[in-house]
């Protein structure tokens, strides 16, 4: 798992590792003993399920923006690179460093 020095994406990554570690939990135990005959403990574990599901998503969405704001391509070839704007990402990382160019 990558490092980050945004806790908020740090927070996100640790709750995607629970929130599946929990979804997994749930599942398993849903096949290995069965579905209660009971139709309200069956509405309540889907929607657990659903909760966990959603949660997961936005989750998946906030790290995914981050990431495509953050990351320098990984392609060296001249088209790849041409589509970058580099002005936007030098002005992120002086920020980052906070703008120290000695």
């Amino acid at each position: 798992m990558p490092v980050d020095s945004d806790s908020a994406i740090a927070w996100h990554r640790a709750q995607l590792k629970k929130l599946r570690e929990t979804l997994k939990n749930i599942e398993t135990a849903r096949f290995m003993v069965g579905e209660p005959a009971q139709a309200n403990r069956t509405g309540k574990t889907q929607k657990a399920i659903a909760e966990l599901e959603q949660k997961i998503r936005q989750s998946q969405h906030i790290i995914a923006a981050y990431e495509r704001q953050t990351r320098r391509p990984l392609a060296t070839d001249q088209r790849s690179l041409a589509s970058v704007s580099w002005s936007s990402w030098n002005a992120q990382t002086a920020h980052g460093r906070g703008g120290n160019s000695r």
